[in-house]
């Protein structure tokens, strides 16, 4: 310890750094994407930002169902703490997934609520894994079970979603002790950031694999909504699959109601009961008037098609653009990402990694994108960029070109 540490230092869990809280210098992705932004901002005030980094929608959510939370917010009935949810939004959530999917849920016993998928993650990992257990996750991807996992004391196995593979995991080349002792896969269709959506087949393979070497699969449909490919396919639409798992879902993407926090997992009645005691050891419950809000929200279908066809319209014109300058991206069947291969070099330059050329782009030219290199080298546009309408929306993408197009990007 240094002088300057406090009494505590040595007192953090290893978990998050133990003695050496605090103290690493290394800077992440996102915080270099932030640092960037800043700068080029700061060299540039007379250049807009091009921001296809932001991960989250661009609308407020719909005007009915915030005049449902309105009106709620003022029912003395929402007043107190929900524990593991209200009866309607369960009722709620299982009508939506029987007619958006044809599952048939016990809105009692085979779902529960989540302030937002994120906690969900961190608490499924609290109900499996022991020091030693192997929970199995496609990367790249959202990270949290994982991290939950090592707190725990497990172990994370990568499967990485790789362009030759068609973005699906390499189930049958995970080796054998790795399988003996995994207890989870995560699983993430449609892909964030890939694009990628699940078949039925894919699914088939899963739950058999789940099956021969008795490892429960989680399913993440965070943007199950945002399906173009054709009608949005859940796990638990396939024979077997409520008999191995769960599949947790989102209203953040498919509903525009990015910080309301509300989601559900639905699936196995016994894996919903486990979840819900440590839940019910970990929060009281979203906000009563919150989770009316949000029910009313899934019995309106009109919502994530509007939304779906908003992100389909503009990931169209995006491929367009990307394209013309050499990109060669295909459009997504999924997600409001488009994920494409990162240029090698521009203007002499050459790229080592996804991070390099990502950075090149904002200080550059003020564009701004997520690089990936976790199974190839590649970026990750977003389609949630701010535009009021489709003449904005135009505009945006003539200067992205313009701009672009001046690197002299190689690939």
């Amino acid at each position: 310890m240094s002088q300057s540490d406090p009494w505590f230092q040595s007192l953090f869990a290893e978990r998050i750094g133990g003695a050496n809280y605090g103290k690493d210098t290394k800077i992440y992705k996102f915080e270099k994407i932030k640092r960037a932004k800043r700068a080029a901002l700061a060299a540039h005030p007379e250049r807009q930002l091009l921001d296809f980094g932001i991960g989250e929608n661009d609308d407020m959510a719909p005007e009915g169902v915030r005049a449902s939370l309105k009106h709620e917010v003022d029912r003395v009935e929402n007043r107190g703490y929900a524990d593991n949810g209200i009866a309607a939004y369960k009722e709620a959530a299982a009508e939506f997934m029987q007619r958006e999917f044809g599952v048939t849920l016990d809105p009692v016993t085979e779902i529960n609520h989540a302030i937002g998928t994120k906690p969900a993650y961190a608490m499924l990992p609290a109900v499996f894994i022991n020091p030693g257990d192997v929970t199995l996750m496609t990367v790249p991807g959202y990270p949290v079970a994982g991290t939950h996992t090592r707190y725990y004391g497990g172990e994370v196995y990568p499967l990485p979603l790789r362009a030759e593979n068609d973005f699906y995991p390499d189930l049958a080349g995970i080796p054998a002790d790795i399988k003996k002792r995994a207890k989870l896969l995560v699983i993430n269709y449609p892909n964030s950031p890939t694009g990628q959506t699940a078949t039925r087949d894919f699914y088939r393979r899963v739950i058999d694999f789940a099956h021969t070497n008795q490892i429960i699969v989680v399913q993440d449909a965070a943007h199950i909504m945002l399906s173009y490919d054709g009608p949005p396919l859940s796990f638990l639409q396939v024979e077997g699959a409520k008999e191995v798992g769960v599949e947790v879902h989102s209203m953040s993407k498919g509903f525009n109601m990015i910080g309301w926090r509300m989601g559900f997992v639905a699936g196995h009645a016994k894996i919903v009961q486990a979840f819900a005691d440590v839940k019910d050891n970990s929060d009281s419950g979203q906000f009563m008037a919150i989770q009316q809000a949000a029910a009313a929200a899934l019995r309106m279908p009109e919502i994530p098609v509007q939304v779906r066809e908003k992100y389909r319209r503009r990931l169209g014109k995006l491929v367009a653009v990307l394209n013309d300058l050499g990109f060669g991206c295909t459009m997504p069947k999924g997600t409001y990402f488009l994920y494409a291969r990162a240029p090698k070099s521009a203007g002499g330059k050459t790229f080592a990694n996804a991070e390099e050329a990502s950075q090149y782009l904002i200080t550059e030219q003020s564009v701004c994108c997520v690089p990936w290199d976790d199974a190839g080298s590649f970026l990750r546009f977003s389609a949630t960029y701010i535009a009021k309408d489709e003449a904005e929306e135009d505009a945006l993408m003539a200067e992205t070109k313009a701009r672009l197009g001046r690197l002299g990007l190689t690939f």
